[in-house]
């Protein structure tokens, strides 16, 4: 979480089919006027005149137009990180639709390895635990114990709770909230785009994330649950054919004995009645950029058709309006409805203060009181995002009609809302500065001008508008009421939710009803009327993520001995979830770092010897846990984690996740890489970013992708352009000390044999051997990627340094893979988007390590002994499996 600086930036969004695939990255984004990257780093400014300076400096934002068209003013972080998790698998071309659901059938298809996984992190993580409040935790914020993101919600009068993850599938509480179960596990996408119990209790799910963020997946279509209380989803339940694999869907609503779902390739309907048949598609605004049409492998197609919502009149289901558009802007964006010709048209004006214009209208959700008498909207505007450096919301409007055609009043804009108790007050992040990102709107069933509005944070309308209330602040840091004492959650704040809000739900639990909310941080709810302090912030939230939901979105993770309590010590780092650690007695996971965690160094010998990046090479270490009880606010000598960030940070040449890495013979080397390749070799006692010294400049316009080291010898990958326009990709071999550095000559169109002109996304070098080396590639082969010069194969392996390189991939399926590292027998297990695969010593083909649902793993660690292998998933936490089950 940090304090944004504002850029241009291509989100890319790939067409990909039947399972996950994906769409673009946010990263979460703080408040406050410090210019660091560390959310918590606004606690810096209640410790005033303090005599030590930790450097921060925020990444440098990089006008950067790639061609695409996008004029998006996204929060720095957000806009590169949206673009970099996404051209990963989708440069040099566009993916066809198809390539994730073939895969899943390849993956599913292989012979497995004996041994199981086990989720490590299935236990509450508390990311106020008082015993992680040094200078770089977000600890003391408010948001209590929390899980990965979640994107829907849908609740019913009986205390089942349904929440469904952007990454990590479908979950049931029955319990209002807590104990939860996992119920799509069976899917070939764990990716949730909508939820919504119909009329007669049976639970829908559209799957594909549609906040167009780059670690979300596409989908493989809408399933309906008949019995959700007890059953769980399977294929099976499919509604329709393949017409809606590859897309997000974004909302799910019903009338007139009809589904209708807005999706990022148009609207369509179904009957709710016959499940089976086609979807239809109601509308489309270029349909020639859809799958089959003439426009489909365009640059621009994943754009030029999405739809955000659909608002049925209630007094007569065949008046609808669809609210359709691209959120950084487009000419099609706008409102829709048919006319007497049954055709749809673009309503241009009567619709009150409720903007027509195209670039007025981006983002929107509808909601619609019980009664009939009100519809509600949010809207977000491409031209605030584009031209606003502090809101990309265009406002919160009511029609009292009840009649989405309107007329429309607006009743909430941006400024308004921090003015009501929010913690977004300051220039450059204020309420809906993510309303592209960040939106939903739910209205009380038995009072129609009792309203939430979630944006970054919570709001909350008693009389329809005229007056609204923050119920749940961004967090608490700069209230009076906070306190950094570790023995209060947050002083004398009440816990307020997670940051970041994309679903809601109102339900009932033992009579009483209460509201249901999913954020970045998981699952939080209030009483639907409940109470609030003389700031209007509610107090009484109560975190669900009791620990049997375990939807956390790794990038990495990192394991060493804990010299205290015995075993290991567990850390890595999340999306907007900072940095977690789980020491050998731990009950509940802590957080040690705030804001986005990226990769993550620990030392094999001592576990609380943890170098931490957050994002751009803002690399932190620390040498006891980061374990703190905050006294560094009044004393700046107590701090116990420093900013070591090598200079790419300060100038941005360095990737959204940038890969950093220690010599695998001697820990207290290190490399990082951004436009350089960097060492230090003081280990985890740097303390500061001047101990690194370049050893090769890349070039200008280049970025590492990966790196890794053995005994002084270093290998280092790169891409730039990073895109699709001009995708390059590279390999440079050199030493520690700055000798022998060249680039590997590498075929630029990746032919057959070479490696491909795609991602190279990690190395993983022979411990006995520095000249043998694996390379994992990133992307689709050529059947499925459509631009010039993809190349086949995925895993590639170098006997000499790197100087040739050969295809080792048989029969592995074709899909991203991400991570790979070898067994102490001399096995190789390498990390994919939809599980691991594993090749035995001597062997030439591959199998499947354990059964993962189909959930993306972006890295692979051992234990300190080698005996346990470690997965990082981005979505389901971290598994562990016995190294010698997989043989």
């Amino acid at each position: 979480m940090s304090v944004p600086t504002r850029k241009r930036r291509w989100f890319t969004i790939c067409a990909i089919s039947a399972s996950a695939a994906l769409v673009a990255i946010p990263a979460g984004a703080a408040p406050g006027g410090d210019s660091s990257p560390f959310g918590a780093r606004a606690l810096a400014q209640l410790a005033a005149g303090r005599g030590q300076s930790v450097g921060t400096v925020s990444p440098k934002a990089k006008a950067e137009d790639d061609g695409g068209g996008d004029d998006g003013n996204e929060a720095d972080e957000i806009a590169e990180g949206a673009d970099q998790y996404a051209e990963a698998r989708t440069s040099p071309g566009i993916v066809a639709p198809g390539a994730y659901g073939a895969a899943w059938t390849s993956l599913t298809n292989l012979p497995s390895t004996g041994g199981s996984w086990r989720n490590i992190t299935n236990l509450p993580y508390n990311s106020d635990d008082p015993r992680y409040r040094d200078y770089d935790s977000n600890s003391s914020g408010g948001s209590g114990n929390v899980t990965g993101r979640m994107a829907a919600m849908a609740a019913d009068d009986d205390g089942y709770v349904y929440a469904g993850s952007a990454g990590g599938g479908v979950w049931r509480s029955h319990t209002g909230g807590g104990r939860w179960q996992p119920i799509s596990d069976a899917l070939p996408s764990q990716s949730t785009g909508a939820l919504a119990l119909d009329g007669t209790g049976r639970l829908w799910l559209g799957t594909g994330e549609a906040t167009t963020n780059a670690d979300a997946y596409l989908g493989s279509g809408v399933y309906v649950l008949s019995n959700p209380r007890h059953g769980t989803f399977s294929a099976r339940s499919r509604v329709g054919g393949d017409e809606l694999e590859s897309t997000t869907i974004h909302e799910l609503r019903f009338g007139g004995g009809k589904v209708w779902a807005a999706t990022s390739e148009g609207v369509w309907s179904h009957s709710t009645k016959k499940l089976s048949g086609a979807w239809k598609l109601e509308f489309a605004p270029n349909p020639a950029y859809l799958p089959g049409g003439s426009l489909a492998n365009d640059d621009s197609a994943a754009y030029k058709n999405i739809a955000n919502d659909i608002a049925i009149d209630p007094k007569d289901p065949n008046k609808v309006v669809l609210a359709v558009g691209w959120r950084s802007g487009d000419d099609y964006n706008g409102f829709y409805t048919k006319g007497a010709d049954g055709t749809w048209t673009r309503i241009t004006g009567g619709l009150g203060d409720l903007p027509a214009d195209a670039d007025d209208v981006g983002n929107v959700t509808f909601a619609r009181s019980a009664d009939g008498s009100r519809y509600y909207a949010v809207d977000q505007s491409p031209e605030q995002l584009n031209t606003n450096p502090d809101s990309g919301l265009e406002g919160i409007y009511v029609s009292k009609s009840g009649s989405p055609t309107g007329p429309w009043t607006k009743i909430a804009d941006y400024k308004g809302l921090a003015a009501d108790g929010s913690a977004l007050t300051s220039s450059g992040y204020m309420p809906g500065v993510q309303a592209w990102y960040n939106q939903f709107l739910t209205v009380d069933p038995a009072n129609a001008e009792h309203v939430y509005a979630g944006l970054e944070e919570v709001y909350e309308t008693k009389d329809g508008g005229t007056n609204w209330s923050t119920v749940g602040p961004y967090w608490n840091f700069g209230f009076p009421c906070w306190s950094i004492d570790p023995t209060k959650q947050t002083g004398d704040c009440s816990p307020t939710t997670h940051s970041d809000q994309h679903g809601v739900a109102i339900g009932s639990y033992h009579g009483k009803s209460f509201v249901y909310v999913g954020n970045d941080g998981g699952v939080y709810k209030r009483p639907l009327n409940g109470s609030q302090d003389a700031s209007g912030h509610a107090t009484d939230w109560t975190s669900l993520n009791d620990g049997t939901i375990d939807t956390l979105q790794y990038y990495s993770v990192g394991v060493g001995k804990d010299l205290t309590y015995g075993g290991v010590s567990v850390t890595g780092g999340l999306q907007d979830n900072g940095q977690s650690i789980l020491r050998s007695n731990d009950k509940v996971m802590g957080s040690d770092f705030g804001g986005d965690g990226g990769d993550t160094l620990t030392d094999p010998a001592n576990g609380c010897d943890i170098a931490e990046e957050y994002v751009y090479l803002a690399i932190q270490v620390t040498q006891n846990c980061a374990i703190n009880d905050g006294s560094w606010v009044t004393d700046p000598s107590k701090i116990t984690s420093y900013n070591v960030a090598p200079a790419d940070n300060a100038t941005g040449e360095a990737r959204f996740i940038a890969p950093i890495t220690a010599d695998m013979k001697n820990s207290s080397t290190w490399i990082a890489g951004g436009r350089h390749i960097w060492v230090q070799t003081h280990g985890y006692a740097i303390r500061s970013g001047d101990e690194w010294t370049s050893v090769y400049d890349l070039g200008a316009g280049r970025t590492a992708t990966a790196v890794a080291a053995s005994g002084g010898k270093v290998y280092a990958a790169w891409c730039g352009p990073c895109n699709n326009q001009g995708f390059a990709r590279g390999i440079s071999v050199g030493n520690a000390d700055g000798t022998g550095w060249h680039d590997i000559t590498l075929p630029a169109t990746g032919a057959d044999g070479t490696v491909p002109n795609r991602y190279l996304a990690g190395f993983a070098v022979d411990p006995k051997n520095a000249d043998h080396v694996y390379l994992a590639v990133n992307g689709f082969s050529r059947h499925w990627t459509e631009g010039p010069g993809a190349g086949v194969g995925h895993v590639f392996e170098s006997t000499d340094g790197g100087t040739t390189w050969k295809d080792i991939s048989k029969n592995l399926p074709d899909v991203p893979t991400n991570s790979a590292v070898v067994t102490p027998n001399g096995g190789l297990a390498v990390a994919t988007d939809l599980g691991v695969v594993y090749r035995a010593p001597g062997r030439t083909t591959w199998e499947r390590v354990g059964n993962l649902p189909a959930v993306a793993v972006l890295q692979l660690k051992l234990s300190p002994d080698g005996r346990t292998l470690y997965a990082a998933t981005h979505g389901r936490g971290i598994y562990t499996i016995d190294v010698r089950d997989c043989r």
